[in-house]
């Protein structure tokens, strides 16, 4: 996923979803982006102590992202960009990361 993507789904959550779910979203995103660094900088025993952890924190932000779609969808509001992140675990991890990101530097 493209930084240009990922802007436009943060902005249309932002201004969207329900309050509490995106922050579950924020926080889900911000465990599995830690866990991705993580894992990139282990050595190999590491990465493989990690894969689980990881896995679990990848599907509860796939989950997140599904409730909060299915949310939004039965209050009538645009979920669109749940169909334009796409059902592809990698694009879908990218946009975690992406999200932790704009948070964190939102933040200073």
């Amino acid at each position: 996923m493209n930084h240009d993507t990922a802007q436009a789904i943060y902005a249309a959550l932002r201004d969207a979803a329900p309050p509490d779910l995106l922050r579950e979203l924020i926080l889900m995103a911000s465990r599995y982006a830690g866990l991705r660094v993580s894992w990139a900088m282990a050595d190999m025993d590491g990465r493989r102590g990690l894969d689980g952890e990881r896995t679990r924190a990848h599907n509860a932000f796939i989950d997140q992202c599904n409730i909060l779609s299915r949310t939004m969808a039965k209050a009538g509001q645009d979920t669109s960009w749940r169909m334009e992140m796409g059902e592809e675990r990698k694009e879908i991890g990218d946009f975690a990361c992406h999200l932790a990101c704009r948070i964190g530097i939102q933040a200073r």
